[in-house]
C-alpha cells in the first residue's frame, strides 16, 4: 500500500462526516459527479412509495390539505434556508432553475432605481443562464453587458439595473467574492442576483449576512434532490412586499381559490409561486433533504477543500508531468468544491475512467471535472480517482505512441 493510500485510510477513519456515506445508495464505483446529479439517499424511495400509495392512491385530492401538499414549496423552502444561510420565509420551492432566473432577473431590473438599462451578466455564464437574461432584457428594454466576475466593481456604473453572477463557474470550480461583488453591486445602487447551482450544498452561502437580493438554485446536485428536481427562488425579506414577479401565476395570488380575473399578489416567499406544484418530485426532494439534519455546512466545507486538496495531491504523485493542468484556483478561497483538469485528450480519458470505475465528466473540448460531494465521498475515493487517471493516462499514451492496444 502506498503513502498516500495509507493516508487515505487515515483520513476517511477521521472523517466525522465518513458514516453519512451509508445513507446513500453507492456501489463501488468513485462517483464524482454530485455536481451534476447527488447520490439517492437510501430512504427516499420508501417515502415516495407511501405518496404513491396513500397520499395519491388512497387520499387523492385530499392530499392537498391533508398530507401538505399545497404548502410543499414554501415547507421544503424553509428546509433549504439554513443550508444557505437564509431566515425562514425567504424560499419558495418549484419550477426550474431557468424559470426562477428568468423572475429573478426581470423582478431585479423592477426593483432597480428607475432610468437603469443595463444588465451586468457573467461572461462565462451557464449557457441558460445568458440566454434567459438576454431574453429578459429583449422583454424589459435593458442591454446585456457581458462581463467577467472580477472586473464587476469597475463595469458597474448609474446606469447598471442589476447584476446576475454564478458563485462557482460550472467549468473550472472557481469560487467567486459573493459577499464582495454583492456590496460593489449595491454602492453602484443596482441589484444583485446570484446563480447557487454549485455552491449551495457545498460551501456556506450565507446570504441574509451578506445582503444578497435575490438568488435561484437547483436541487438536483449537492442537495441530492434527484434528476430534474425542482429549483428554487430566494427573495430577501425587505423585498418581498414590492417582489414582481413577471410571471403571477394563480398559486402566488393573495386568495388562488377565489378565481378572480385580478391578480393580488400574495405575501412572502409565496409571491414566486407560478402554477400547479410538481408534488411527486417536490416530495423526494423533501425526502432527500432528511440527510442534512444535523449536519453543519462549515464541516461539509472543511472536508470539500480538504478532499480537493488531497485529489490535487494525489494528481501530482502520480500523473506524469503536463499531462493535466488544474484550472481550479489553488487558493481555498476561491474554490468551490469541484477540480477542473484541462486534458488534450479529455473524451476518451473520461470515457476510459468510467469504464474502470470513476464517474466525472467533462466540458468539451479539454476540461475533465471531478466534483466532491462531502456528505458521501471519501479520501480513498480521491486517491483512487487520481491512481486511476493516472493508469489511463500512461495507457493513452501508449496507445498514442503505437505501443499498446487501445484503452478499453
Amino acid at each position: 500500500m502506498s503513502d498516500l493510500q495509507e493516508r487515505a485510510r487515515a483520513l476517511d477513519t477521521a472523517d466525522a462526516l465518513a458514516p453519512l456515506r451509508e445513507l446513500f445508495t453507492l456501489d463501488d464505483t468513485v462517483y464524482l459527479d454530485g455536481n451534476s446529479l447527488g447520490a439517492l439517499p437510501r430512504h427516499v424511495p420508501a417515502r415516495m412509495q407511501e405518496v404513491l400509495t396513500r397520499e395519491w392512491g388512497e387520499l387523492r385530492i385530499r392530499s392537498w390539505g391533508e398530507s401538505g401538499w399545497w404548502t410543499a414549496p414554501e415547507r421544503i423552502g424553509d428546509r433549504i434556508a439554513p443550508i444557505v444561510g437564509a431566515a425562514a420565509g425567504q424560499i419558495v420551492v418549484g419550477d426550474s432553475t431557468s424559470v426562477n432566473v428568468f423572475k429573478a432577473v426581470v423582478a431585479a431590473t423592477r426593483l432597480a432605481p428607475e432610468g437603469r438599462d443595463e444588465i451586468l451578466v457573467d461572461a462565462n455564464t451557464f449557457p441558460t443562464d445568458g440566454y434567459i437574461a438576454g431574453s429578459a432584457a429583449r422583454m424589459t428594454g435593458h442591454r446585456i453587458v457581458p462581463v467577467a466576475p472580477a472586473e464587476v466593481p469597475d463595469a458597474l456604473g448609474p446606469r447598471t439595473a442589476a447584476v446576475l453572477l454564478n458563485h462557482v463557474d460550472y467549468r473550472s470550480g472557481r469560487l467567486h467574492d459573493l459577499p464582495a461583488l454583492t456590496a460593489a453591486a449595491h454602492a453602484a445602487g443596482a441589484v444583485a442576483v446570484w446563480d447557487l447551482c454549485h455552491s449551495a450544498g457545498a460551501l456556506p452561502v450565507d446570504l441574509d449576512r451578506h445582503g444578497v437580493d435575490l438568488a435561484v438554485g437547483c436541487t438536483y446536485k449537492y442537495l441530492n434532490g434527484g434528476p430534474g428536481s425542482p429549483a428554487y427562488l430566494y427573495v430577501a425579506a425587505r423585498h418581498q412586499p414590492v417582489f414582481d414577479s413577471p410571471l403571477p401565476g394563480w398559486t402566488s395570488h393573495a386568495d388562488p381559490f377565489a378565481m378572480t380575473p385580478g391578480y393580488e399578489a400574495a405575501e412572502g416567499a409565496a409571491r414566486g409561486r407560478v402554477g400547479t406544484p410538481d408534488i411527486l418530485s417536490m416530495l423526494a426532494l423533501e425526502s432527500s433533504l432528511d440527510v442534512w439534519d444535523g449536519v453543519g455546512v462549515e464541516a461539509v466545507r472543511a472536508k470539500s477543500l480538504a478532499l480537493t486538496d488531497f485529489f490535487l495531491e494525489c494528481v501530482a504523485e502520480y500523473v506524469p508531468v503536463g499531462r493535466v493542468t488544474s484550472v481550479t484556483p489553488a487558493a481555498h478561497a476561491e474554490r468551490g468544491s469541484q477540480v477542473a483538469l484541462r486534458c488534450e485528450d479529455a473524451e476518451p480519458v473520461m470515457a476510459a475512467l468510467i469504464a474502470r470505475g470513476v464517474v466525472g465528466d467533462l466540458r468539451r473540448p479539454d476540461v475533465l471535472r471531478f466534483g466532491f460531494t462531502p456528505l458521501y465521498v471519501g479520501f480513498a475515493d480521491a486517491e483512487r480517482a487520481a491512481r486511476l487517471l493516472a493508469n489511463v493516462l500512461d495507457g493513452l499514451a501508449d496507445v498514442l505512441d503505437g505501443s499498446a492496444a487501445p484503452v478499453a
